[in-house]
């Protein structure tokens, strides 16, 4: 790797890791349990000023590496420069709970329930799997009210939490929303709302194909190849100063504007952030107004919402609508909500109920492939993940155990902060899939 190239990758590596939310991380280690691990037992950021062992800072480019992520994750606003989903000046209308007697002991009812991780020949109780997924925060609904609330970690009920690619799946419900609404077209080319994209890969995908994530476009998330195309999308999307010698495209926009094809249009699903970044041009351009102000006007401000929420931005300011998120763990129930009852929250209408239910539908389950092993049958459309099953179960999902996971057979919303030591999902699948789905039929009994 040439000197150039060298300051580049350090400069842009500890962003790319909350930007793109598949972080590696560069001292990774897995020999602490969740307890061990617990931020405020490693005593990051404590005291005035916190010991030099004991800071975790911008650009120190090891903040979202285990265990310093299980700090991280609480604290992106910190790290980098956001931009804020205004929850607007009304007062929050609360999420109805059991009463508190009841809801200690259905915590406790919960914690004991038993299932078996999936390839495991051993049973393990819900309360246990909490501390597996190093878990910082779950809220369970059902039939609208709160019936189990955990916090750990670094998070608490007045705390704020990354939600890696689930911002994919917010991008993908509001643009959802202006298609049934007749403001978007799903089978316009991107060339057609974005005139800008002309010479990309994504100009002659259609608005559907981005939304599904069937684009045939050249993106490459290999960590460990130095010359994979996330390191010039990392470079580009930098809110920090670019270093000096530097040529390549500022910001997600220009990234997305030299984008190369691979592939062919519609042909399979393929997971890309690019995608989700490429969509949240579209519905701004669109609508007139940037994801953020869009996610307030339809969702925040008119869903009872506790909390603003914020996104991550790049040197333009433009929010990250791949995995940029921020928000309060019961606002993100409120979004689990709004699906299971197809836009109705409060009892309010907030969007047509054909935008979620097109969502239900799915993708095409032969264009899934078999990446996701615990998901082969699903698909993945308007980027949302559909399980596969009967259930008509959606989820949102990011790295590192991020899920807002509805079930409507069951009447029954899961919303989960994790910081699990590694990114990638299908690492904790065998453990959450089958917890949920225990917990699904145990709330069906009730």
């Amino acid at each position: 790797m040439s000197s150039a190239r060298f300051k580049l990758h350090s400069l842009t590596v500890g962003v790319a890791m909350t930007i793109f939310s598949a972080s590696i991380g560069l001292a990774q280690s897995d020999t602490l349990s969740a307890q061990e691990s617990d931020p405020q037992v490693m005593g990051w950021m404590k005291g005035f000023p916190p010991p030099e062992d004991k800071i975790i800072t911008q650009p120190d480019s090891v903040y979202f590496s285990f265990p310093r992520l299980r700090w991280s994750v609480c604290h992106i606003r910190e790290l980098l420069p956001t931009k804020e989903i205004s929850r607007g000046l009304g007062v929050p209308i609360p999420l109805k709970y059991l009463p508190p007697h009841e809801l200690e002991k259905e915590r406790q009812l919960i914690d004991a329930i038993t299932f078996r991780p999936i390839g495991s020949d051993n049973e393990m109780t819900w309360g246990e799997s909490f501390y597996a997924n190093y878990t910082d925060g779950i809220l369970v609904l059902h039939k609208g009210r709160v019936v189990y609330e955990r916090f750990f970690g670094c998070l608490n009920e007045y705390g704020k939490h990354a939600a890696m690619s689930m911002t994919k799946s917010l991008t993908g419900l509001l643009a959802e929303i202006l298609v049934v609404e007749g403001k978007l077209d799903e089978n316009a080319l991107v060339s057609e709302i974005v005139p800008d994209i002309r010479n990309s890969a994504f100009a002659t995908a259609t608005v559907r194909q981005v939304m599904d994530m069937t684009t045939g476009v050249r993106y490459s998330e290999d960590y460990a190849d130095p010359n994979a195309d996330i390191w010039i999308y990392s470079a580009a999307a930098s809110p920090l100063p670019k270093p000096e010698g530097y040529k390549g495209p500022n910001g997600y926009w220009e990234y997305l504007q030299h984008v190369q094809p691979e592939g062919k249009h519609g042909e399979a699903f393929h997971y890309k952030t690019i995608n989700a970044d490429m969509l949240g041009w579209i519905i701004s351009r669109v609508s007139g107004k940037s994801v953020t102000e869009l996610a307030s006007d339809r969702l925040w401000r008119r869903m009872g919402a506790e909390q603003d929420a914020y996104m991550t931005v790049d040197g333009k300011g433009v929010p990250y609508a791949g995995g940029g998120l921020s928000a309060g763990l019961r606002d993100l129930g409120r979004i689990g909500l709004l699906m299971l009852n197809e836009g109705v929250i409060n009892g309010e209408r907030l969007f047509p109920a054909e935008a979620v239910q097109k969502i239900r539908r799915g993708g095409d389950p032969a264009k899934f492939g078999n990446a996701y092993p615990a998901l082969v049958g699903g698909s993945y459309t308007s980027l949302w993940w559909v399980y596969p099953g009967n259930r008509g179960v959606i989820a949102a999902r990011g790295v590192h155990g991020q899920t807002i996971y509805v079930d409507p057979t069951a009447q029954m919303v899961v919303v989960r902060f994790a910081s699990f030591p590694k990114p990638q999902n299908p690492l904790i699948d065998p453990t959450t899939l089958p917890a949920f789905e225990a917990l699904a039929q145990y709330l069906e009994l009730k």
